[in-house]
């Protein structure tokens, strides 16, 4: 018994001292840039992996570019270069290429015994690595499994998924796609795509403009100049050729400066040269024929450009990264997840419909997306291979859950990570940043004193926004969007503060989405703090479910939203639901907006503190019981609350008064949109319930008098509504 003790114990300890082997196989430009970053990563942690390369495919050929140097210049040690391309760029040199791959790999692997292969996406050549690995009893780890793109690549994608032991996705739905096909949801990471860790760390470099001027000259300019990009369909390969001619006949009439790269060695690739050198595209004084560029130059190029177009699916994928617009030509990229700076010419049958697109999206800008990762997917990768049992059966298994239980299978809150949003709120006293969940739960928040000028203050969001999405990798929230919600009137079609509340000084005509679009390479919406309320109720408040109601809110200033039809009411000016400054009397007191009478010169937190100050200075305030007022640092509405509880009729009488105007007020609102339900919000909502419901009772036309309020239940309006503005939005939308 002590000998076997001592042997057990002797193999648990060589297992958690073995390092893993890992084999990660490259077979052309594209698949090395995402798998560049996890070689990178596997490298930098000798004590726990071993890493064997193995270059085979169309980085060994001169034609195209000769790619496997670079992997060389990032000093990776390549164990085995295999030639496995038949020439001919044809289905039969395509078939023969995957039966030479099969012949080679089998030496290759048995001498590297790899623990796990690392095999990406949908190519020809990645079906004969899985295959090999699978027959060969090695474990596989299948990169961007579950996607959809429309052609023969999706066969070959799943066909890898089905050999593979371990997905690491980049995107909810391929998720969602993997189990479906029965895959075990505990072997499924959802990762993001490796490629975003090295292109959101990097692409904002200072010598873009020398890199852009080494490809396509020094008379270029940023946002002005084209890329293209495009490789043949295999399954429809006379009409991606054709595709390919329009697009040339389009680019060249549209005479912007144009980097075009070669397509892949993909069937009817050597067609589509000919039509290149046909029309003199190497030649002429508008373009730049290129065979490979370096990622990290190609993402400098993408970045920065005015236009995208082809069918690359870097174009659907990293290009959305940066919000560069793109036009994805054909349907290779059909099915593809897509941010919204691509526009789909599907049927691209006339030069004239492709140079309308050119037209329509040259030289716009899309708010970032990070719809196939945050930058953070490769320490995720790691984690993940490092949690691989070695000792369990090989075999894999497949999931069938009884079709009622398909919503379970694909609750994303059971596997790795929480889809959240990330909620600023910009008040006159406070600046705060907050982690929302998918169900309203706010993860950790963050708040700092709001600065009085526009370069602290934008330095300040930054700066704790920044704060924010760092902590929530380590609290696995994967954040989604950022939202924000300000005083005053905004423009959220173009996430624009037009006018700011006097509490906040210098925030007028402030561009605010796009520094944070800019810097955390999120998308950003932006929307008025009363709108937010509204938006907060909807979502997780008394207005779910509700199809019409408004939503009052009663702090330092009134405010409110108004809910029309499960919409959000804005107005042709963005000042719909400025409910505060409704008029309730002609000679009322002076309102900071600068009319008179408004419900926010009675109701507001300010104006009662105004009305406590006057009681307090003739000396009207205090009554017994009350705190000694002389020992207060100032006074405040609470004080006037107080001294009404207990008994002072003329702070009553300002009570009174306040919800009197608030409640006629709302009795004007009742009679212009008729909703079904108010909803009142804020730090006063208590206080004015009944008095409000009271005057509806007296003044509202018969047919509004059952109208309920009710109070808020939210403790954070304003944050869950800039949080539900990004998890609406990045939860409803459909490609």
């Amino acid at each position: 018994m002590q000998r076997m003790r001592e042997k057990t114990d002797k193999m648990e300890e060589n297992k958690a001292t073995r390092k893993l082997r890992v084999c990660v196989a490259t077979c052309n430009r594209a698949d090395y840039s995402k798998l560049a970053p996890i070689m990178f990563g596997i490298k930098a942690n000798p004590d726990e992996f071993e890493l064997e390369v193995v270059v085979l495919g169309s980085h060994l050929i001169d034609d195209y570019g000769n790619t496997f140097r670079m992997i060389e210049q990032d000093d990776f040690d390549i164990g085995s270069k295999l030639h496995t391309i038949v020439r001919g760029e044809d289905e039969a040199a395509m078939v023969e290429s995957v039966g030479l791959a099969l012949v080679k790999l089998p030496d290759v692997l048995h001498r590297l015994r790899p623990d796990i292969l690392v095999v990406h996406g949908d190519r020809f050549d990645a079906l004969a690595l899985a295959t090999a690995a699978a027959l060969m009893n090695i474990r596989i780890l299948h990169l961007e499994g579950g996607e959809v793109s429309g052609t023969i690549d999706d066969s070959i994608r799943h066909a890898i998924s089905k050999l593979a032991h371990y997905h690491a996705c980049c995107t909810r739905t391929a998720e969602q796609h993997l189990i479906a096909m029965c895959e075990d949801h505990t072997r499924i990471l959802l990762a993001g795509c490796p490629s975003y860790d090295k292109l959101l760390a990097a692409h904002h470099r200072d010598d873009y403009m020398d890199i852009i001027r080494n490809w396509l000259g020094d008379n270029v300019k940023e946002h002005d100049y084209i890329v293209a990009l495009q490789h043949p369909v295999t399954t429809d390969i006379k009409n991606s050729v054709k595709i390919y001619e329009l697009m040339l006949d389009a680019l060249i009439t549209f005479n912007k400066k144009t980097l075009v790269l070669f397509p892949n060695i993909d069937a009817g690739s050597k067609e589509m040269v000919r039509v290149m050198r046909k029309k003199g595209v190497e030649q002429h004084p508008n373009f730049r024929a290129v065979k490979h560029v370096p990622f990290e130059q190609f993402i400098q190029l993408v970045c920065h450009a005015g236009a995208m177009i082809g069918n690359s699916s870097c174009g659907v994928r990293e290009a959305g990264a940066f919000g560069t617009p793109v036009i994805n030509l054909g349907s290779r990229q059909t099915g593809r997840e897509t941010g919204e700076n691509v526009l789909h010419v599907r049927d691209a049958d006339t030069q004239n419909k492709i140079y309308h697109a050119l037209e329509l999206q040259f030289g716009k800008r899309y708010p970032c997306s990070k719809i196939y990762g945050d930058g953070n997917a490769v320490p995720r990768i790691l984690k993940f291979l490092q949690t691989i049992d070695l000792d369990e059966p090989l075999q894999k298994t497949f999931c069938f859950p009884p079709v009622k239980e398909w919503d379970i299978s694909q609750d994303i809150d059971h596997i790795l990570e929480t889809q959240s949003a990330l909620a600023v709120d910009l008040g006159g006293t406070n600046l705060r940043v907050a982690i929302v969940s998918m169900r309203g739960k706010i993860v950790k928040k963050y708040t700092q004193a709001n600065p009085k000028t526009y370069e602290t203050r934008m330095e300040l969001i930054l700066k704790m926004c920044t704060e924010a999405v760092i902590d929530a990798v380590h609290l696995n929230c994967r954040i989604l969007g950022v939202g924000v919600s300000t005083g005053g009137r905004v423009n959220p079609q173009e996430g624009v503060i037009l006018h700011s509340t006097k509490l906040i000084q210098e925030w007028s005509s402030i561009d605010i989405r796009t520094p944070i679009s800019d810097a955390l390479h999120l998308p950003v919406w932006v929307d008025n703090d009363g709108n937010c309320a509204a938006l907060a109720e909807k979502k997780f408040g008394h207005g779910k479910g509700v199809e019409n109601f408004v939503t009052v809110i009663t702090g330092t200033g009134i405010g409110g939203g108004i809910i029309q039809h499960n919409e959000l009411i804005h107005g042709s000016t963005f000042c719909a639901a400025e409910l505060g400054h409704i008029m309730v009397s002609l000679d009322g007191p002076e309102c900071m907006c600068g009319s008179r009478g408004c419900i926010e010169a009675y109701a507001s937190g300010m104006a009662l503190q105004k009305e406590a100050k006057r009681l307090h200075d003739e000396e009207l305030l205090e009554v017994e019981g009350m705190v000694d007022l002389k020992k207060a640092e100032s006074v405040s509405a609470i004080h006037l609350i107080n001294a009404a509880r207990l008994g002072n009729r003329k702070a009553e009488a300002v009570l009174r008064t306040a919800g009197m105007a608030l409640g006629v007020g709302i009795v004007n609102i009742l009679h212009t949109v008729n909703p079904s339900l108010v909803i009142l919000s804020g730090v006063l909502a208590t206080h004015y319930q009944a008095p409000v419901q009271q005057v509806i009772g007296q003044r509202a036309l018969t047919s509004a008098q059952s109208i309920q309020v009710l109070t808020s239940d939210l403790e954070e309006p304003a944050l869950l509504g800039a949080a539900s503005m990004v998890l609406d939005y990045t939860t409803r939308r459909i490609y």
